[in-house]
């Protein structure tokens, strides 16, 4: 990860995926969907990371 790289909040990852936000809190409790990182008390998306998994979906 790039030390300048901004982290993605939830509502970034929802607009980007074209998702609902209540989407990718499932997709979390059923670990399915983007790794996602607590920093604090706050989710956080490395946007490497979501866009890895993207290209790991058929």
């Amino acid at each position: 990860m790039n030390t300048l790289t901004k982290l993605w909040t939830v509502e970034d990852v929802a607009t980007f995926l074209g998702v609902p936000v209540a989407t990718l809190y499932q997709w979390r409790h059923h670990r399915t969907g983007p790794r996602g990182r607590k920093i604090g008390r706050h989710l956080r998306y490395v946007p490497e990371d979501v866009l890895s998994w993207v290209q790991e979906q058929e």
